[in-house]
């Protein structure tokens, strides 16, 4: 992945969020990661009125997509036309230090860029953002396990493989929370063929 869209990702990312990392400035990075793919594919048919794409998949074999009506300028993109769609996706995990701040909960947040208003070409950038907190219910330093309550009362335990994190563990508390925030970023470009 180019250096360019990563550090997009991350900017948009941490712009989207401001409000929750603000909050979350004296609290302890836990993990974060950082995925992209990338696929260049090309137009086989368009249904602009129905707002229908259909793509060439793997192995040639056609990829029908349905769009919303948000969709714009899908009149513009015809057959042969090469899309490019970009997807990335970060998860990052902190430690709130407040343990008494309450029971577990979830915030979503989504939104979409298009193309300039006279762009020919269709596409456009979508994101989807869902912060969850977590309550740590149980820590077990032995066996380098913690266990987790979702806002659904739900429990999981996580057996801890990473050093790095083993080595936190100690200054966890029961009733803290991890507030992971999952970021999808869909970026889709088009270009005309010659």
């Amino acid at each position: 992945m180019k250096l360019n869209a990563l550090a997009k990702a991350i900017t948009l990312a941490t712009v989207l969020s401001t409000t929750s990392f603000a909050a979350l400035a004296a609290d302890i990075p836990l993990s974060a990661t950082v995925e992209a793919d990338k696929v260049t594919t090309k137009v086989i048919s368009v249904d602009a009125a129905n707002h229908q794409v259909v793509l060439e998949g793997a192995e040639g074999k056609p990829v029908h997509v349905q769009l919303s009506d948000k969709a714009k300028n899908l009149g513009n993109l015809k057959a042969g036309d090469k899309v490019d769609i970009e997807v990335q996706r970060s998860v990052a995990a902190y430690l709130d230090t407040d343990v008494d701040k309450g029971l577990p909960g979830s915030v979503e947040r989504s939104g979409e860029l298009r193309k300039a208003p006279g762009s020919d070409n269709p596409g456009g950038e979508a994101f989807r953002q869902v912060q969850v907190q977590l309550k740590i219910t149980k820590i077990d330093l032995k066996k380098n396990q913690v266990t987790l309550e979702n806002p659904s009362g739900q429990s999981k335990t996580l057996d801890v493989k990473r050093p790095e994190i083993q080595a936190k563990l100690k200054d966890l508390k029961e009733g803290q929370s991890v507030i992971v925030t999952y970021t999808d970023i869909l970026k889709v470009t088009s270009e005309h063929e010659s």
